[in-house]
């Protein structure tokens, strides 16, 4: 086998997640009590850590979007970020390889734009440009995903 055949397997996911968002909070939450097919890191997006780890993302656009990052230096963003958390995750992998398809990406991408606009109604700290935006009332760990 050559090396331009050779697929090797992914080790570990990285999450990046936006600490000052309540409805990211509670993901990052709910991933963690998930089972794993494949290992989570999940850092606070724009931190020391992640800056250290990550060098060369631009951070700011972290905050604004979910970004996962593959052992070998893979990078999802936005509805793409979205199906690799959950094809990371044994109960939720058929839906991913679902939604990665033409027939299932329109409801990944659905799903990320609602949950993009009530992320925005609901921060509670600085933008990824340093800009406050709105304040809502925080609700810490505890917000439950609106239904």
């Amino acid at each position: 086998m050559t090396a331009a055949t050779t697929v090797q397997p992914t080790r570990h996911l990285t999450v990046l997640y936006d600490a000052d968002c309540p409805l990211c909070v509670h993901i990052r939450h709910w991933l963690l009590g998930q089972r794993w097919l494949v290992p989570l890191r999940l850092i606070p997006a724009a931190s020391f850590a992640a800056r250290g780890k990550f060098p060369q993302l631009d951070h700011a656009s972290t905050l604004r979007e979910i970004t996962v990052i593959g052992d070998s230096g893979q990078v999802w963003t936005g509805t793409d970020a979205f199906i690799v958390c959950l094809w990371a995750l044994a109960e939720h992998r058929p839906k991913a390889n679902w939604l990665a398809t033409a027939a299932g990406r329109p409801f990944a991408r659905a799903a990320m734009y609602t949950a993009s606009a009530w992320r925005q109604a609901v921060r509670t700290g600085p933008g990824p440009e340093g800009e406050v935006e709105p304040q809502a009332p925080a609700c810490g760990d505890h917000c439950a995903v609106p239904g």
